[in-house]
C-alpha cells in the first residue's frame, strides 16, 4: 500500500522537536530510523499527517562510556553498536545480543529509541533493558525525567512515554569483570521475531556460589520481564546443569505466557525453559572479557 499524505519536518534541536509534538498533538509521530513505523503506516495499523524525523537533532548518535556504565542515544543504530569495539568488554551481553537483531538492512536502519518507543514484547533490546537494570531518559515540556526499563514497558506496543516526549537516552549500569552471561532465542527464521527469548547473567562469590542472577525473558508475554522465581532458585547456589535445569523449568511455571498463531501457551512455556536452560548452560561457560 501506499504511504498516507505527509507533512515532513526536520526539528534541529531537542527543544523544537518537543515543541512540534506540543504544537501538533496526535497528528504527529516521531521518526527515528522509521523500521516499524514506516510499514505499520503503509499498512494502515498506524496513522499520522504529520512525521517529525530526529535525525538533525544533535547527541542523540552518540555512544558513551564510562565507569558509570554505558549510554547509548535515542538515535544509535543497532549497527553503530555492532562495529563499536568498546562494548564487547564493556557491555559484552549488548554486543551479543544485537546480532539476533532483525535482519541486516534493519539493523542499519534501526534505532535504539525507535525500538524502545515501538515496545514489541518480542524484541531484544526492550528485554535487554529490563533485564540489565537499564534506565531509560525521557524530554517532554515538563523537562527531564528517568524510569526504570521494568516500568516504562506497559502492554504490548504500549510504553509509558507520553504523546509529547521524546527518548533521550538508555542507560545501562557497570558492567562487572568475570561476569557470567548468555543469550538464546528461537525463531521460524534468523532475523524474525523471536517466538520467545532467555537473556541471563550471574556473578559468582569467592566460594563460586551464585550471587545477583539476572534471568529476562521476551516473546513469552504483553512486556519484556523478569523471571524471579528463577533468580531465586540459583541465589547461592553452584553453578551446575542439574540447578540450571532445575532453576529453568522452576521459574517459567507460574508465568502468564501468550498463545497466538505461532504456538499456544504450553508449548511457548517449554520452550521458555528449554532456552533459559541453554542461555544459563552458555553463561557458566562465557565469563566478561
Amino acid at each position: 500500500m501506499k504511504f498516507p499524505p505527509l507533512r515532513y519536518l526536520t526539528p534541529q534541536s531537542l527543544d523544537e522537536a518537543i515543541a512540534l509534538l506540543e504544537q501538533h498533538g496526535a497528528d504527529a509521530k516521531l521518526l527515528s530510523g522509521g523500521q516499524s513505523l514506516m510499514p505499520m503506516l503503509a499498512f494502515r495499523l498506524a496513522s499520522c499527517s504529520i512525521l517529525i524525523d530526529l535525525k538533525f537533532v544533535p547527541g542523540l548518535d552518540r555512544i558513551t562510556v564510562t565507569d558509570r556504565g554505558v549510554e547509548l542515544g535515542s538515535r544509535v543504530r543497532w549497527r553503530d553498536i555492532e562495529h563499536d569495539v568498546r562494548l564487547p568488554t564493556v557491555q559484552p551481553l549488548l554486543s551479543m545480543a544485537v546480532k539476533h537483531i532483525a535482519h541486516y538492512a534493519i539493523r542499519n536502519r534501526g534505532t535504539v529509541g525507535g525500538s524502545l518507543a515501538h515496545g514489541d514484547p518480542a524484541s531484544e533490546l526492550p528485554a535487554l533493558a529490563v533485564a540489565c537494570g537499564a534506565t531509560i531518559a525521557i524530554a517532554g515540556p515538563n523537562g527531564r525525567r528517568s524510569l526504570p526499563a521494568e516500568e516504562f514497558f506497559l502492554f504490548p506496543l504500549i510504553t509509558a512515554l507520553e504523546p509529547n516526549e521524546v527518548i533521550v537516552s538508555l542507560h545501562f549500569p557497570p558492567w562487572p569483570k568475570a561476569r557470567s552471561f548468555g543469550f538464546q532465542e528461537f525463531s521460524r527464521r534468523r532475523g524474525d521475531f523471536a517466538m520467545a527469548g532467555a537473556i541471563v547473567f550471574f556473578d559468582q562469590d569467592k566460594d563460586q556460589n551464585i550471587c545477583s542472577p539476572h534471568i529476562g525473558a521476551f516473546g513469552i508475554a504483553d512486556t519484556p520481564l523478569r523471571l524471579g522465581e528463577a533468580e531465586k532458585f540459583l541465589l547461592g547456589n553452584r553453578a551446575g546443569s542439574r540447578i540450571f535445569e532445575e532453576a529453568a523449568a522452576h521459574g517459567v511455571r507460574n508465568v502468564d505466557v501468550r498463545a497466538d498463531i505461532h504456538a499456544d501457551s504450553d508449548y511457548r512455556r517449554a520452550l521458555l525453559a528449554t532456552l533459559v536452560n541453554r542461555a544459563l548452560v552458555e553463561a557458566a561457560q562465557r565469563t566478561s572479557p
